[in-house]
């Protein structure tokens, strides 16, 4: 298997204006666009976190967005990304909104 095809699980936290601008359908949107599964939610801290899990160089692809563009509306003050780990398979069917 490629490195591109190796399947990675990362968690995030994103920190700054991003609950109450659609920043978890966008991500979900954006997720689903690169072929990604996991899921999406705000916490009571005023951050939204969730998890990703795919092929390698679309989890990359996620996590920049994650940092740097986000919805129209936010403003993302800092990404945190952990518990990064290469996975056999993948543990969702998509990618979710949690409420």
């Amino acid at each position: 298997m490629a490195e591109g095809d190796t399947l990675l699980s990362a968690d995030y936290e994103i920190f700054g204006k991003v609950q109450g601008v659609f920043f978890r359908k966008y991500t979900q949107a954006e997720g689903k666009k690169l072929g990604l599964v996991g899921w999406v939610q705000n916490t009571d801290r005023g951050t939204v976190q969730g998890q990703l899990q795919g092929p390698i160089s679309k989890v990359r692809h996620m996590q920049e967005w994650l940092e740097t563009r986000g919805s129209p509306k936010s403003h993302i003050d800092k990404a945190n990304f952990n518990n990064e780990k290469v996975i056999l398979k993948l543990d969702y069917s998509d990618f979710q909104i949690v409420k």
